[in-house]
């Protein structure tokens, strides 16, 4: 018989490694939000999204009070006039000043879009995960009404609603909303089924876990990139459908504005004035890539299959 070998703290040490460099495979311990922000860092796609986005929040808030300009104020002298000095981004076939009604036509079709995406978003996201965590009777009644519903173009039903209820922001919102949150109910739907079945959910039943545990702990932290990506995509469609809608008279009146609405009467003057068109557009245009940028590395950075592989 060999003779014991005493265990000693050297045997554990890793050959090669000095304490330097055991120091740089040392990782602090981050929350979920802390170690995606961390990920999220390191997409520079995806920052410059954020900061185009950011950027584009703080000229609508604060742009049109330091201008000498009002957003409805006409001015003859300067009828179709090109960008310069006095007038930045140029005047409309009235006169007005197009930086300031970029800004103001800003605030509202990012509010819009922001608050519809948002609302859809959670609407969806509760009664998919409901209906595909609990399954029975509940899904199967929710899913013949999305059936339905999803059968209807959303489009008529939203111009339904704005001819009954009228013009106005909260109106386009509510129309958006009212079909608008089918799609993230089906997907959210389908993800959850599919979680439901694996090991890790299995096994926190067995143990006796709560489900408001389970789905606030598992559940959601899974479905979570998913969400973050199809706002930031829906976003973009919605200031597009209220572009559409004020483009056949059913959404923002004048002399308010939007970048839709703007978009609107800046194509009458394509050939005689293209910048009334071309202000509108590219910031419709440059809102829609920061937002599918930003959306593509939320995604990365709050999936937990990525964690800790950097």
């Amino acid at each position: 018989m060999e003779e014991n070998k005493k265990l000693t703290k050297e045997m554990f040490v890793v050959m090669g490694k000095n304490a330097d460099d055991m120091e740089l495979i040392i990782r602090p311990t981050l929350s979920f939000w802390q170690d995606a922000w961390r990920r999220l860092k390191k997409n520079k796609a995806a920052i410059i999204g954020l900061i185009i986005i950011v950027c584009y929040g703080l000229l609508a808030i604060f742009a049109p009070f330091l201008s000498q300009y009002e957003y409805s104020t006409m001015d003859t002298s300067a009828i179709d006039a090109s960008p310069s000095l006095v007038h930045w981004l140029g005047c409309d076939s009235t006169g007005r000043d197009l930086w300031v009604r970029i800004w103001m036509g800003a605030r509202v079709s990012l509010t819009i879009g922001l608050l519809s995406a948002t609302i859809n978003m959670c609407v969806g996201a509760v009664i998919g995960g409901l209906c595909g965590f609990y399954g029975g009777k509940l899904d199967m009644v929710m899913m013949r009404i999305v059936d339905i519903l999803y059968g209807i173009p959303s489009l008529i039903i939203t111009i339904l609603v704005m001819v009954v209820i009228g013009k106005g922001v909260m109106t386009l919102i509510i129309a958006m909303c009212i079909v608008g949150w089918i799609g993230t109910c089906r997907f959210v739907r389908g993800e959850v089924y599919r979680l439901k079945g694996q090991d890790f959910i299995s096994a926190a039943k067995i143990l006796g876990v709560p489900d408001i545990v389970i789905i606030v702990q598992q559940i959601i932290p899974n479905v979570l990139g998913l969400l973050v990506t199809n706002l930031c995509m829906a976003i973009p469609g919605a200031i597009f459908q209220e572009a559409f809608l004020s483009y056949i008279g059913l959404g923002i009146s004048p002399p308010n504005c939007s970048w839709g609405v703007l978009a609107k009467e800046g194509i009458k003057m394509l050939r005689v004035a293209p910048h009334e068109v071309a202000a509108p557009a590219f910031f419709i245009c440059t809102t829609m890539l920061a937002l599918n940028l930003l959306g593509d590395g939320l995604r990365d950075a709050v999936d937990p299959k990525l964690r800790g592989t950097d």
